[in-house]
C-alpha cells in the first residue's frame, strides 16, 4: 500500500519554527538557561528539545495532534536539562494551535485536561513544598498549558462565528437572488397575461372580420366587417398605449389605473354580440348576483378577463348557437361560467395557441380559486370559482 503524501508545512508555520529555533540558539550561545543543577547537566542537551519543538511547530497547522504530542515530549525532556525559554514559548504556541486547528473534539477536551493538569500540579506542589511559594509553580504551569488552550478556544469560537455569519450572508444573498428571479418571472407572466388580454381579443376579431371581408363579395357585409375591424383596432391601440404607459412610469400599482370591472360586461357582450352575429352566435348575460354587491378589484378584473377571453374563444371556435355568460355568488365565492356550442361552423376562423386558457388558469390560481375548461354534453364550458374574501392581489 503506497504511503500517504505528507502535507507541506504552511509558510507561516515555517517562519514561526525558524524564529523559535533562532531565538533558542541565541539564548544558548549567551548561556541564558532557565535553571541549573539538574541531573542532565550538559549545556548542549537543551538543544535537543529545542530542535524537536521547532519540528513540532512545522506541524502545528497540518497535523496539530502530532505536533502537540511531539511538543509535550520535548517539553518534558527540556525539564530534565538546564532548559531553554524558547522551547517553553514554542510549546505554548503548539498548545494554542492544537485547539485552534484541531478537531472539534480536541478543542473541547484539551482545555479541560490542561485545567485539571494545572490544578493537580498546584495541589501537588503545595503538598510537597508546604509553602505558599509553591503556588507559583501552579501558576506557571497554567500559563504554559491552560492559558494557551483557553486562548485557542476563544479564537476558534470567534472564527466559527465569523464563518457562520459569512455563510448566513451568502445564503441571504442567494435567497435574495432567488426572490429577484421569481419576481422577474412573475412579472413576465403578468405582462404576458396583460398583453394577451388587451391585444389578442381585438386582433382575433380583426382577423376573423378581415377574412370575411376578403372572402365575401357582398359590399354591405364587407362594410360591416371593416367597421368592426376599425372599432377593434382603435380599442386595441388605446389599451396598448395604456399598458405601455404603465410600463414606462413604473407605478407601484401592478394593474392599469382604469382596470375593467364587471359593470362593463354589458358593453363587452354587446361588442361581441355584434361581432359574432355573422357567425351565427348569440351572446347573453345571466347575472344572478344581488345588486350592489361589492367585490375586491382583483376579483372583478379576473372575472372580466375570463369572460372576455371566453367570448373571444367562442368567436373563434364555437359552432352557431347560444353563448351564455353566467355570474353567481354563493357565500364568499364568485362563480363565472361561459358556455358555447361545440361543432363545426361555416365561415372564417382565427387560429388559437391555447395561451388564453393558460392565462385564465393563472389568474384563478393567483386568487386561490378553482378553474375548469373543457367539453361536456355537447357544449364547451369554462367555469371559474373565485374566492371573494382573503384574496391576494393578482396581475
Amino acid at each position: 500500500m503506497p504511503a500517504l503524501p505528507l502535507s507541506r508545512p504552511h509558510r507561516d508555520d515555517v517562519l514561526i519554527a525558524a524564529c523559535g529555533l533562532f531565538g533558542g540558539l541565541v539564548l544558548w550561545l549567551l548561556d541564558l538557561y532557565m535553571r541549573t543543577g539538574y541531573v542532565l547537566g550538559d549545556t548542549r542537551l537543551p538543544l535537543i528539545p529545542l530542535v524537536v519543538m521547532s519540528a513540532a511547530e512545522l506541524l502545528r497547522r497540518t497535523a496539530p495532534r502530532t505536533a502537540l504530542a511531539l511538543g509535550t515530549v520535548a517539553l518534558a525532556a527540556d525539564q530534565c536539562t538546564h532548559g531553554n525559554l524558547a522551547t517553553v514559548a514554542m510549546y505554548t504556541d503548539v498548545m494554542y494551535a492544537a485547539v485552534l486547528y484541531g478537531t472539534p473534539a480536541a478543542a473541547r477536551r484539551i482545555p479541560v485536561v490542561t485545567f485539571l493538569f494545572s490544578l493537580v500540579v498546584t495541589i501537588g506542589s503545595l503538598a510537597w513544598f508546604r509553602s505558599a511559594e509553591a503556588l507559583l509553580i501552579g501558576i506557571v504551569t497554567a500559563l504554559v498549558v491552560f492559558v494557551p488552550a483557553l486562548t485557542g478556544v476563544s479564537v476558534r469560537n470567534h472564527r466559527d462565528a465569523a464563518e457562520t455569519a459569512r455563510l448566513r450572508a451568502d445564503q441571504t444573498a442567494l435567497l435574495a437572488e432567488m426572490d429577484r428571479a421569481q419576481a422577474v418571472t412573475a412579472e413576465r407572466a403578468r405582462m404576458a397575461r396583460e398583453l394577451h388580454d388587451l391585444v389578442a381579443n381585438h386582433l382575433s376579431a380583426i382577423a376573423i372580420h378581415s377574412t370575411a371581408a376578403l372572402s365575401i363579395g357582398d359590399p354591405e357585409t364587407s362594410r360591416t366587417a371593416l367597421g368592426v375591424i376599425r372599432e377593434n383596432s382603435v380599442e386595441g391601440l388605446a389599451e396598448m398605449r395604456r399598458l405601455i404607459g404603465l410600463l414606462r412610469t413604473g407605478a407601484g400599482d401592478p394593474e392599469p389605473t382604469s382596470s375593467p370591472t364587471l359593470g362593463s360586461l354589458d358593453a363587452l357582450i354587446e361588442q361581441h354580440r355584434a361581432a359574432a352575429a355573422a357567425g351565427g352566435l348569440s351572446c347573453v348575460l345571466e347575472d344572478t348576483r344581488a345588486a350592489g354587491e361589492p367585490l375586491p378589484a382583483p376579483v372583478e378584473l379576473a372575472a372580466y378577463r375570463i369572460v372576455q377571453e371566453s367570448l373571444t374563444n367562442a368567436l373563434k371556435h364555437a359552432a352557431p348557437g347560444r353563448v351564455a355568460v353566467r355570474l353567481a355568488r354563493a357565500a364568499d365565492v364568485l362563480t363565472v361560467e361561459v358556455t358555447s356550442a361545440l361543432g363545426d361552423r361555416p365561415g372564417p376562423r382565427a387560429p388559437g395557441s391555447g395561451a388564453g386558457l393558460v392565462g385564465m388558469r393563472e389568474r384563478v390560481a393567483l386568487l386561490g380559486g378553482e378553474f375548469a375548461a373543457g367539453p361536456r354534453d355537447g357544449i364547451w364550458r369554462v367555469r371559474a370559482e373565485l374566492p371573494v374574501s382573503g384574496t391576494r392581489k393578482a396581475g
